[in-house]
């Protein structure tokens, strides 16, 4: 798994350009459609060599439980429009699910070369040494996150998050608004950032952080609180102890 989001990263990595900043929808979809061809193509042939039998899930907007089975989730460059303008925050990830739980995952960020792995029960790492949640204990000195699954989700969820930042930085210490969702959540996962929230059940974008998070001793659940699957609406990552006071400000948008 681990050399699967190297080697894809890398590559893609190759095609970051200073001069080319796209100034049209267009030519940013193209753009990304063209980087996610490439690591995809890599992707899919390195974990085919790990468990021939496991389907490869590639529909990065897809909700909801897949099929009993094995299945790999891939986001071939998560924070593609990120990418494409020259902005640091992407990644490439692969997560093994079995039966609709996420088992292993790994994300590589290339261009600081940091690897993030975990597996059911066996931790989180980072470069190969163990991570773990923030110990902060109040909301007042924490550091949180959310931010949009993917454009056009629509009014109800751009509302929700406009909403909840907006109640969530009475309380904070500072929001942080961004995309994607796995960069702020291996922040999560290594302490530096306390917890994370998002109203959507786009797969591609939660699962690997998800199982970072709770591997690194943090808890997920949906934002009322109850234990996070992919079958949920919405996502909390936090330390155990900020969890209760997270949902509580925010389990009752709607």
């Amino acid at each position: 798994m681990i050399d699967a989001v190297v080697c894809a990263g890398s590559a893609i990595k190759d095609r970051v350009s200073d001069s080319r900043i796209p100034t049209t929808i267009e030519e940013i979809i193209e753009l990304i459609r063209k980087n996610d061809a490439v690591s995809t193509a890599i992707l899919k042939r390195k974990l085919a060599a790990v468990i021939p039998s496991a389907v490869v899930d590639d529909e990065e907007t897809s909700e909801g439980l897949l099929p009993p089975g094995e299945w790999w989730i891939i986001d071939p460059v998560e924070g593609a429009v990120n990418h494409v303008h020259g902005v640091a925050d992407w990644c490439v990830s692969a997560t093994l699910i079995r039966d609709n739980e996420v088992v292993h995952t790994a994300v590589h960020v290339p261009l600081s070369g940091d690897i993030y792995s975990a597996s059911r029960g066996g931790g989180a790492f980072l470069n190969g040494k163990r991570i773990n949640v923030s110990a902060k204990r109040h909301l007042s000195g924490s550091m949180l996150g959310t931010g949009q699954a993917s454009p056009g989700e629509g009014v109800t969820v751009h509302r929700l998050i406009g909403e909840s930042t907006s109640l969530m930085l009475q309380h904070a210490l500072t929001v942080r608004v961004s995309v994607p969702s796995t960069m702020q959540l291996i922040q999560v996962a290594d302490g530096r950032m306390d917890g994370f929230w998002q109203f959507s059940a786009i797969r591609s974008g939660l699962v690997a952080g998800a199982l970072l998070v709770q591997e690194a001793g943090g808890l997920v659940t949906d934002v009322a609180g109850k234990p996070w699957s992919m079958a949920s609406s919405s996502f909390l990552a936090s330390p155990p102890q900020l969890s209760a006071p997270m949902h509580r400000l925010l389990g009752g948008l709607s």
